[in-house]
C-alpha cells in the first residue's frame, strides 16, 4: 500500500508536464472554436491519439499508478485546457470503467481496447445509464433485458439519455433493468458492440457549456447482444439477485448496483475535472487583476479583489485535496466510509462554479464576453453540480453514510 503524500514523484511530474503542454498548446487554441460548433472535436482527439494521450495504454498506466493521484492529475490538467475538449477526449473512460468495476478479465481485455481503437482508426465509447424519467433515481430505469435462452441472447429495449458520446460511440455500456421486482439491485450492465442492430441515436442535445462534448439520447429497439455481453456473466448475476431477494425479505445490507459502481469508481476523477475548470478560471483571473489599471494602481491592489482571490485560490486547493485523499483511498483499497468520493466531487463541483463565477466579476463587463474565456468555463462548471450524481444526491449520500443508512 502506497503511504498518502501530497508530493508527486518524478514520473507524475513529468507526466503533468506533458499534458500540460498539450493542453496549452492544441487544446486551448481550438476551445472557442468548439464550444461554438458544437461538435465533437475529432481532429483534437486524433492529436492526442497520435501522442499517445488518448490510447488504452496511457489511461492503464494511469489507472494502475500505485498512488492513485496520476488520474486525478491527468483530469486537472487537460481541463484546465478546456473541458468541452478534454470530456471529449476522456469521455470513453466512463464506459471503460463501468467495464472495470463489473465486468471479467476476458471482457477487460475484448472490449476496452475496441473503445480507444488505435491511431489510424479513432473510436469512442458510451456509458448508457440515465433515463428521461430516471436520473439520480436509478430505482425508476424502465430499459429492459430480458435472455432468450434459446439463442443464448439478451432482447434489451428502452431510450437511454445525457450519454456523453451517446449514438457516435462504437462500444456502448448499457444499464438495464433484468429484474423489475428489485428496483435498483434488479440492474446489470451490457456490452452493446459496435454495428450492432437495433442502436441508434436519438435527440442530440445543445447544451449551455461543455458544448465541445457529444451528448444524446440513445434508443433501444430489440437489441440482442451475445450473452458474453452480459457484465461478469450470467452466474454471477443470478447470484447477486439470488442475495439480493434473501436480503429484501430479511432487511438486510444493500448489494451493489451496476450503475452506482460505476459512479463511486468515478466521482474522484470527475471532482479532478472540475478542479482543472476553477483552476484555469483562478489563473485568468489573477493575471487580469495584476494587469488591469483603474485609478492608477493595478485591480489587485483593492482588498475587494485580492481577498475574492486570496478565497479562490484556497477553495481550490482544499477541492484537490479532497479529490487526491478519496483517489489515494480507493487506489489503497480503503472503502469511502464517509462518502469520501462523494464528498470530493460535491465540494469540486461546488467551488468551479463559485470560482468560476468570482472570476467573471473580477474581469468585469469583459468577464461576460466571449473574448475572454472565463464566460466559457463559468457555463462549463455549471454541469458539475449536475451530472455523475447531481450536488443534492451527493449530500443524501454523505449523510445517510454518516447515518449508518443504506444508500439506495
Amino acid at each position: 500500500m502506497s503511504e498518502f503524500t501530497f508530493e508527486l514523484n518524478e514520473d507524475q511530474r513529468s507526466v503533468q508536464e506533458w499534458v500540460h503542454g498539450f493542453a496549452a498548446d492544441v487544446i486551448r487554441p481550438a476551445a472557442a472554436e468548439w464550444d461554438e460548433r458544437e461538435e465533437t472535436p475529432w481532429p483534437v482527439i486524433q492529436e492526442a491519439a497520435k501522442i499517445g494521450l488518448y490510447s488504452l495504454d496511457f489511461y492503464a498506466q494511469q489507472y494502475f499508478d500505485p498512488t492513485g493521484l496520476s488520474i486525478p492529475m491527468v483530469m486537472e490538467e487537460l481541463f484546465w485546457g478546456d473541458a468541452g475538449i478534454a470530456l471529449s477526449i476522456v469521455g470513453t473512460g466512463l464506459a471503460a470503467v463501468g467495464v472495470l468495476a463489473n465486468g471479467t478479465e476476458e471482457q477487460i481485455g475484448t472490449w476496452i481496447p475496441q473503445m480507444y481503437g488505435d491511431v489510424d482508426n479513432v473510436r469512442l465509447a458510451a456509458f448508457c445509464s440515465s433515463e428521461p424519467d430516471a436520473g439520480s433515481d436509478v430505482s425508476a430505469m424502465r430499459t429492459r433485458a430480458v435472455y432468450d435462452e434459446a439463442k443464448d441472447e439478451w432482447v434489451l429495449n428502452g431510450t437511454k439519455t445525457w450519454a456523453t458520446n451517446g449514438g457516435i460511440a462504437a462500444v456502448h455500456v448499457v444499464v438495464a433493468v433484468v429484474d423489475p421486482e428489485l428496483g435498483s439491485k434488479g440492474h446489470a450492465s451490457f456490452i452493446v458492440p459496435p454495428g450492432t442492430p437495433g442502436l441508434s441515436q436519438g435527440q442530440k442535445f445543445k447544451k449551455h457549456g461543455i458544448r465541445a462534448s457529444h451528448t444524446a439520447e440513445v434508443v433501444l429497439e430489440d437489441v440482442r447482444v451475445p450473452g458474453s455481453c452480459l457484465l461478469g456473466g450470467r452466474e454471477k448475476l443470478q447470484e447477486r439477485l439470488a442475495r439480493s431477494r434473501e436480503r429484501a425479505k430479511s432487511g438486510g445490507e444493500r448489494v451493489k448496483n451496476a450503475a452506482m459502481a460505476t459512479f463511486e469508481a468515478s466521482r474522484p476523477a470527475v471532482g479532478a475535472q472540475a478542479v482543472g475548470i476553477a483552476r484555469a478560471a483562478y489563473e485568468t483571473a489573477l493575471e487580469y487583476a495584476k494587469t488591469r489599471v483603474q485609478f492608477g494602481r493595478p485591480i489587485i491592489d483593492n482588498q475587494g479583489v485580492a481577498f475574492q482571490l486570496a478565497d479562490m485560490r484556497t477553495h481550490i486547493d482544499a477541492a484537490r485535496l479532497l479529490v487526491w485523499r478519496a483517489s489515494w483511498m480507493a487506489s489503497a483499497g480503503k472503502g469511502f466510509t464517509s462518502a469520501e468520493g462523494s464528498m470530493s466531487k460535491l465540494y469540486a463541483g461546488e467551488v468551479a462554479k463559485d470560482v468560476t463565477a468570482r472570476a467573471m466579476q473580477i474581469l468585469g463587463g469583459n468577464g461576460f464576453t466571449r473574448e475572454y474565456p472565463v464566460e466559457r468555463m463559468h457555463r462549463d462548471a455549471a454541469i458539475y453540480t449536475i451530472f455523475e450524481g447531481t450536488s443534492e444526491i451527493q449530500r443524501l449520500v454523505i449523510a445517510r453514510t454518516l447515518a449508518g443508512v443504506p444508500i439506495r
